[in-house]
């Protein structure tokens, strides 16, 4: 295997991890360079990745391939607990510091890429080593001990340039803390615990789109957050994502309703996406008046090209008053309207492909069941999810892995638009 790495964004958990399959005779060879890729052992396939988090999930899928699901789960839920990590101390602090009270590491009875990602993030991370200066918190303090003393995180830290780890803390202490709320975890059996989940506060939902029957996914799901739900007296918010008007379908809706009562799940809450429309209008106005989105008339063909060889749009720096004109065309679902989307503005040269500018609103001009034709515009799962998230209170957003790469996207437009950050937890589908 060969790995690129990109000096000023260097992948620390990954290097780590790279270390220790090393030490476990795995062959791995790493390179400095513009790149962030990874040539796979048989060098027949060269990916990229886009952070930390992603290389150490190429490194496990390629080198460990007998781990069973119950260590799968684990290690997602460390993976994305330490993505929330340096955002929520002392909360996380507070939580990681009760769970390895009892424990040696993370996971098992040996060093794990769980201990590595997690570790990565406190060693460089501004805003820990300004608590740890009082000696507090002291399991955690042992446990950083233990795993630097560990011969492939010692080498790896020695080996990095020498500029490094300088970037990863700029970056850390640039970092802005979320509005988040919870902190003590609760064990339940052999469920895993969920991070900052504080009792008779924690808000789940299960959100179906009406476009078809519940599959054994969804039940899957709904008795997941069912369970969080309970173990933590918390809320369960039943929500339909009704944001695209040429599938919605009340029959639909009328028998998945029927399912959850079947699968004895009782929400404490039910609501549409469809009712949040106008604030979400402003949402999307709000981003293209400070420049981060953009309306754009690209054929979808030419648009999906584009996104995938990483080129800007003709219309990605348009000015706000052309994206503002564009846009009431859009909102009346005129001739010029109908030919256009909504973008945001983030990275199209980033290695994450739900990154490189994605649609968050598309003009519709046919009835929805439930708004008929007062709407011509319609927003994007993706764009509606994390806004109505934040706006009904949730705090926990259970969703499958198949997701992972959408979650820096998630994150972006929670920070984009200042809304209060819900905690992502991913589990096996």
């Amino acid at each position: 295997m060969k790995i690129s790495c990109n000096k000023s964004n260097p992948p620390l958990g990954g290097l780590l991890a790279v270390e220790l399959y090393r030490a476990a005779g795995k062959s791995i060879e790493v390179s400095w360079g513009a790149d962030s890729t990874v040539t796979l052992p048989n060098g027949s396939k060269t990916v990229p990745y886009g952070t930390s988090n992603d290389l150490i999930r190429i490194l496990e899928n390629a080198f460990n391939k007998a781990a069973g699901p119950l260590q799968k789960v684990t290690m997602n839920h460390w993976l994305s607990f330490s993505l929330i990590l340096d955002d929520e101390i002392p909360k996380s602090i507070d939580y990681l510091d009760k769970t390895l009270g009892a424990l040696t590491y993370l996971v098992g009875e040996a060093l794990s890429v769980s201990d590595l990602a997690v570790f990565s993030v406190l060693h460089v991370s501004s805003k820990f080593k300004e608590i740890s200066k009082s000696g507090a918190p002291a399991n955690i303090l042992r446990w950083m001990k233990l795993i630097q003393a560990q011969p492939p995180v010692a080498k790896a830290l020695k080996e990095l340039p020498a500029d490094t780890l300088e970037n990863l803390s700029k970056a850390s202490s640039r970092r802005s803390p979320p509005a988040g709320d919870a902190s003590g975890p609760k064990q339940e059996g052999k469920f895993v615990d969920l991070p900052h989940a504080e009792m008779g506060k924690v808000v789940v939902r299960f959100p179906p789109e009406a476009s078809g029957y519940l599959h054994i996914g969804h039940a899957k799901a709904a008795l997941l957050n069912q369970y969080y739900q309970q173990a933590f007296e918390g809320k369960l918010v039943m929500r339909f994502d009704d944001t695209n008007p040429a599938k919605e379908n009340v029959e639909f809706e009328k028998v998945i309703l029927e399912d959850v009562e079947m699968l004895e799940i009782k929400p404490d809450l039910f609501t549409h996406t469809s009712q949040y429309f106008d604030l979400m209008l402003q949402y999307c106005e709000q981003l293209i008046k400070e420049g981060k989105a953009f309306v754009d008339d690209t054929p979808a063909e030419q648009m999906k090209n584009e996104r995938e060889q990483k080129v800007d749009s003709k219309n990605r720096n348009n000015s706000v008053q052309k994206n503002m004109q564009l846009w009431e065309e859009m909102k009346k679902g005129s001739s010029t309207g109908v030919q256009c989307c909504v973008r945001a503005k983030i990275d199209m040269q980033s290695a994450n492909g739900c990154m490189r500018d994605p649609t968050i609103y598309r003009c519709k001009p046919e009835p929805h069941p439930r708004t008929g034709t007062q709407y011509k515009v319609y927003p994007t799962y993706d764009f509606a999810c994390p806004i109505v998230d934040a706006v009904e209170g949730v705090t926990h957003v259970l969703r499958t892995m198949e997701y992972h790469d959408r979650d820096p996207q998630f994150y972006w437009f929670i920070d984009a638009l200042g809304l209060r950050k819900p905690y992502i937890w991913e589990y096996s589908r």
